[in-house]
């Protein structure tokens, strides 16, 4: 019978970074990982690959990796791709947004955020939750699944019981274990939930045109079409380098399941004539993939000796790129509170009630607010109803005011940066 004051169940980007937390202030955690333990060599393998998949990290997010010690490897390894501007775009009547844009050509634009592969992001957190330093804090079991979770009152938290029969007793246990949570399906947490019955077609492509620093997105009838630069990982792409992006083209699904059945080429046409051939032709296409969109928060992020975090406790649509952002956010909210009280109460109470419900009232209503937000903008721009000639009227003319107004776009480009 192994003993700690936190179980993490999911040791993703969300999980592991929460786990590096709570190790800085000296909390003892067992970190569950249900994948199979890799060495450095299976990791170089992965690394190896371009992932048309990426995630756009605020600065919030950077500045919480940078604390537990992952952005600095991160930087080291090269892998990631800086933006200092955000275009925002219909091709369907006027109106474009230019966020992070300066109109001093002497002063170097501010980073809005970085780009960089979800592997890359992994590894870093790897590299770190399995040194030596933090061994005296942090157990880490691999390759080993979660069966059964029992609650055995207030003052003893949980005992979870692994495949290979062994039992765990957490004063906390936080659920990190992504969408289709576990641990949220057995402590009888509902999901609100909304399927947009649409399709996201993710790969990678390189461009004619270099992207120059810049995240782009058209807001296209069909849905949002995002390209978001790539890091130029090999001694070509460096030697013409910005022409590589991730893309996630949102569509009605049965148009999006018919589209990735046909050949590469056929696709990358059919996208650069989406994207009115912003950045040129499409020269190459890599790892084409789809997956279905939905939003969904839990009705709770909290029950006793229990805490959801990351997308255990909510999802959102990707037209803004935030969800792993949200998440983060969740990270610093979660381990400052769990912290500030532990320290209030004499070092006596850990992950009480009162903490967690205070953790969640931070959270879940900020997360609901970008759920629906998002979902509102993915309205406002896809389906019938957003090409009727009156919200094509009132959403032009709304873009073309908005980014006329200097101080309010530099209030968004705040607002996406999550500082």
């Amino acid at each position: 019978m192994k003993n700690n004051h936190t179980l993490i169940i999911g040791s993703g980007i969300v999980g592991a970074t929460l786990a590096l937390k709570l190790v800085q202030a000296k909390m003892p955690v067992t970190l569950i990982d249900a994948r199979p333990e890799r060495d450095e060599s299976a990791w170089q393998e992965i690394l190896g690959k371009r992932d048309a998949r990426v995630y756009a990290l605020s600065v919030a997010s950077i500045n919480l990796l940078e604390d537990v010690g992952a952005w600095q490897k991160i930087v080291a390894s090269g892998r990631k791709a800086d933006y200092s501007q955000m275009q925002v775009w219909q091709l369907n009547g006027m109106g474009e947004l230019l966020f992070g844009e300066s109109s001093d050509k002497n002063v170097d634009p501010e980073i809005l955020g970085t780009m960089v592969e979800p592997a890359v992001i992994e590894h870093a957190l790897w590299q770190l939750v399995n040194a030596s330093t933090v061994s005296d804090y942090l157990t880490i079991i691999a390759g080993q699944t979660v069966v059964d979770m029992d609650w055995l009152g207030a003052e003893r938290g949980y005992r979870v019981t692994l495949d290979d029969g062994t039992a765990i007793d957490a004063a906390l246990l936080v659920g990190a274990d992504g969408r289709s949570s576990f641990v949220r399906q057995q402590a009888g947490i509902k999901l609100d939930t909304l399927d947009y019955n649409q399709t996201a077609i993710c790969c990678a492509i390189q461009t004619e045109k270099p992207h120059q620093a810049t995240a782009r997105q058209a807001m296209l009838p069909t849905g949002t079409l995002a390209l978001l630069p790539l890091a130029d990982i090999t001694d070509a792409d460096k030697a013409t380098p910005q022409h590589w992006q991730s893309i996630v083209w949102t569509l009605p699904r049965n148009q999006a399941l018919a589209l990735i059945e046909e050949e590469d080429r056929f696709v990358a046409g059919k996208l650069a004539a989406a994207t009115n051939y912003e950045l040129g032709a499409i020269q190459q296409i890599e790892s084409i993939a789809c997956f279905p969109l939905t939003a969904q928060q839990a009705k709770s992020y909290v029950a006793d000796n229990l805490v959801l975090i990351g997308d255990a406790a909510h999802g959102v649509h990707p037209l803004a790129g935030q969800g792993l952002n949200l998440g983060m956010l969740d990270v610093q909210a979660l381990s400052e509170q769990l912290i500030h009280d532990f320290a209030r109460s004499g070092r006596t109470l850990w992950g009480n009630n009162q903490t967690l419900r205070a953790y969640e009232r931070s959270r879940r209503p900020h997360n609901s607010l970008m759920m629906h937000s998002f979902s509102a903008l993915n309205w406002l721009f896809a389906g019938s109803l957003a090409q009727t000639r009156p919200v094509q009227q009132i959403r032009s003319e709304g873009m073309y005011r908005v980014g006329k107004i200097k101080p309010l776009m530099r209030l968004f480009a705040k607002q996406a940066s999550g500082v």
